[in-house]
């Protein structure tokens, strides 16, 4: 089952950057996902199902927003280099 999120927005936003209002809720999705998987609040399955895309995808457009794929201190990575 799934439920449904209605934001309110003002007819003006689209215009003012220059989209289409598919366009613009298709970003503001993007954004959502993308600020819920840097918060690790969702994995980054979750975040593409969100969207509606597969995984890969998800994580290949990160860049756009300036997160990283993964992000793991020093210390975590070096732990596992030394567990593979």
């Amino acid at each position: 089952m799934l439920h449904q999120l209605t934001i309110d927005y003002p007819k003006t936003f689209p215009d003012a950057l220059q989209q289409t209002r598919e366009q613009f809720e298709q970003e503001a999705k993007w954004a959502m996902a993308v600020k819920l998987f840097e918060m690790k609040r969702l994995s980054s399955g979750m975040a593409a199902a969100l969207i509606g895309i597969d995984r890969v995808s998800f994580l290949l457009g990160l860049h756009r927003y300036g997160v990283a794929m993964i992000d793991l201190t020093e210390e975590e990575l070096l732990s596992d280099l030394e567990s593979a």
